[in-house]
């Protein structure tokens, strides 16, 4: 059965919790409506009613990430005329145990008014998985409280809903169901105000050890830009961002999506933390030491452990979707281990402290050597996925879908399996990490370096095919070390790893360009040639923010600033039609086409990496390199720039603020840098 549709839902976050609605701010007994918190569904149904009247949405909003409003007539209240002169306002905030829904009643009328107001509840209690497959449970039995009623769940958690005044006229109970009841008196031109306070309250400490934010571990950004879309872009997406963090102890890290996602994941918090380091390294120090903790360290086929390994993901209980039968801590990922060292060496790159980070190096030196050994289990120079459960993810990189990786005719490819990209992360991981040994008086570096160096060959030999058009990188080797041939989307994170030769990065960057993976909205999963291409296949022709995203950061690194100012601006256009709120996915239609980008029903918004991807753009547009171990700041903007003039403050490098402004030829003509930092930049105006 498909997942049930997120795209037309109005959605508030504060992690773990989130509440989806129809555009009335009512839960219903529909696909994925109700409200959640820690992967359990805590009410199905909290809908508004006005006895003897119909209520009829107007608008609606989110604000701020973590609060929503709404806004309908009570149709036929009030004076007898023809213009709507009563309202009901309702704002709803959520926190991280639950959340308010504030209902204002309010009359423009001559005379005064009566009025019922009832809100209806009832919950399944489901758990996110079924939530996900579209499993409707049977609504389980209320009980009564002082102020209102609750609902116990298996484990003992109780689901609380009081009236938020305590001063309900009724509550009234079905066998599955309750309601609260109040008496609205009116006089003319007056309000009322009422409302529910929900809560989920815990039987017993999180078995995941995660919990709520304590606070926003980045700095404030400010941006102005001749297009307006960027500037309403990282506004929005730095408060959704806010609304996904979550915490383990004293370390913040972001969760991977709404609603489906809401918790820890390796590659989608890693690929986060990244894109926002230039407003600080605590984000990325707080994930890094947040995965370092559960890292593997034994072998273990069910969970797919092994010892060094960064997990896939963390969930309270066992995670059964479909064929999937996942434990609660799992780690079929093959991706997030070199990305954890990626992470590690950027963000000592960005000036974090040499304590901290030299407290990870433990850590990084057994994801090096699960590269070399368990993640090369057949000791052939890459690294490669399988799944030998029977129950875990059969393709284990970003694209994880079972699809995913096929041929250029097609044809799916067969585990096991090694992805092109995930060969770059591993060289990038090992170059980096051999140059941190060095800096910290470490062993090993030479070793790494050789590792890199003999994987790049290798690389270079197996992984290169061409057709009518030239040469490119394949998606991936199969089981019998193959080539697939596959033109995909992966291939733009080959680049600014250092893997590629400057001639082998012009060909992937000419093969992005091209109108069958560049939409016009950002970069396509797969070429729109392929027979399987479908423009809302999940990993087979859908456009994902923070895959095109990457691919600007690669290709920025690499020089190509108008490929990638292309993919900058179909960005800022698909998250116009978003309302500035980029979707994990959508579809791949081609610009011009009289086609706009529509919704991928089930995608998560917000999401984790897709809102991070709008601070990506930005590092890439300034094109900064920080080099704080070496004392240098290097700024290589876009020329010209894609968004105009440019200035952009609240960055932070060494642990200091700094901003940059560029004018619209993509000169820098504004700069604040830690004067600890010697500043580089290629088109610095006189008096800079």
């Amino acid at each position: 059965m498909p997942h049930p549709p997120l795209h037309d839902l109005v959605s508030a976050v504060a992690a773990p919790a989130a509440v989806l609605s129809d555009a009335s701010g009512n839960l219903g007994l529909l696909g994925a409506q109700g409200a959640y918190v820690a992967d359990r569904r805590i009410l199905s149904v909290c809908a508004v009613s006005v006895r003897g009247h119909a209520l009829v949405p107007l608008s609606h909003a989110v604000l701020g990430g973590t609060a929503a409003s709404f806004v309908s007539v009570v149709d036929g209240a009030g004076d007898a005329i023809p213009d709507p002169t009563v309202t009901l306002r309702r704002r709803r905030t959520v926190r991280p145990d639950g959340f308010v829904d504030s209902l204002v009643v309010s009359s423009d009328a001559l005379v005064a008014v009566s009025l019922v107001v009832a809100v209806d509840l009832a919950t399944d209690l489901a758990p996110m998985a079924q939530v996900r497959e579209n499993v409707r449970l049977e609504l389980q039995a209320p009980t009564l409280v002082e102020g209102g009623v609750q609902w116990t769940a298996d484990d003992g958690t109780r689901i609380e809903v009081r009236a938020e005044d305590g001063a309900a006229l009724a509550v009234e109970l079905e066998a599955d169901s309750a309601r609260f009841v109040w008496s609205v008196e009116l006089a003319p031109r007056s309000s009322a105000s009422l409302g529910i306070d929900v809560v989920a309250r815990d039987a017993s400490e999180p078995s995941d050890g995660l919990g709520p934010a304590t606070r926003t571990p980045w700095s404030a950004c400010t941006v102005g830009a001749d297009d307006v879309r960027l500037p309403a872009l990282v506004d929005l997406s730095l408060a959704d961002l806010r609304s996904l963090l979550m915490s383990d102890g004293d370390d913040h890290f972001l969760a991977a999506g709404s609603p489906w996602f809401m918790t820890l994941f390796g590659r989608d918090s890693l690929w986060a933390a990244r894109f926002l380091l230039p407003l600080g390294t605590e984000l990325a120090l707080g994930t890094l030491r947040t995965l370092a903790r559960r890292a593997g360290a034994r072998h273990d086929v069910d969970s797919a452990e092994q010892p060094g390994r960064i997990l896939h993901e963390v969930r309270r209980t066992p995670h059964e979707l479909g064929t999937l039968a996942l434990p609660p801590v799992y780690y079929g990922s093959v991706d997030s281990t070199p990305l954890w060292i990626c992470l590690l060496v950027d963000a000592w790159r960005w000036g974090a402290p040499e304590a901290e980070v030299e407290a990870l190096i433990p850590a990084m030196l057994a994801a090096l050597v699960w590269m070399r050994d368990d993640g090369d289990a057949d000791g052939d120079g890459f690294l490669e996925y399988v799944d030998r459960s029977g129950r875990g993810l059969g393709n284990q990189g970003w694209k994880d879908s079972f699809d995913s990786v096929q041929w250029a005719d097609g044809r799916l490819a067969d585990a096991p399996i090694a992805l092109s990209e995930v060969q770059a992360y591993a060289f990038e991981a090992a170059t980096g990490a051999a140059r941190l040994l060095r800096a910290f008086g470490r062993p090993g570096a030479d070793e790494w370096d050789a590792w890199a160096g003999r994987l790049a060959e290798r690389f270079r030999a197996q992984f290169w095919t061409e057709d009518d058009e030239g040469a490119y990188p394949g998606i991936a080797l199969d089981r019998d070390k193959r080539l697939v041939d596959g033109i995909a989307s992966n291939m733009g994170h080959l680049l600014g790893t250092g893997l590629l030769s400057a001639a082998e990065s012009a060909l992937v960057a000419r093969r992005l360009s091209g109108p069958d993976l560049d939409s016009g909205f950002g970069l396509r999963t797969l070429t729109a040639r392929s027979p399987r291409f479908g423009p809302l296949s999940y990993h087979g022709g859908s456009v994902w923010p923070h895959d095109t995203a990457i691919a600007v950061r690669g290709l920025a690194a690499d020089g190509h600033d108008a490929v990638a100012a292309s993919f900058v601006r179909g960005l800022l256009g698909a998250a116009t039609l978003f309302e500035h709120r980029l979707p994990e996915l959508f579809a791949g239609v081609q610009k011009g086409s009289g086609l706009t980008p529509y919704p991928y029903p089930p995608a998560c918004r917000p999401q984790a990496w897709s809102a991070a991807s709008s601070v990506a753009l930005l590092g890439a547009l300034l094109g900064l390199r920080p080099d704080v171990p070496a004392g240098r700041l290097d700024l290589r903007p876009m020329a010209p720039s894609p968004v105009g003039a440019l200035t952009v403050s609240g960055l932070r490098v060494a642990g200091q603020e700094f901003r940059v402004g560029l004018a619209a030829d993509g000169a820098v003509v504004d700069v604040a840098a830690p004067p600890s930092l010697r500043l580089t930049a290629p088109r610095l105006t006189a008096g800079t």
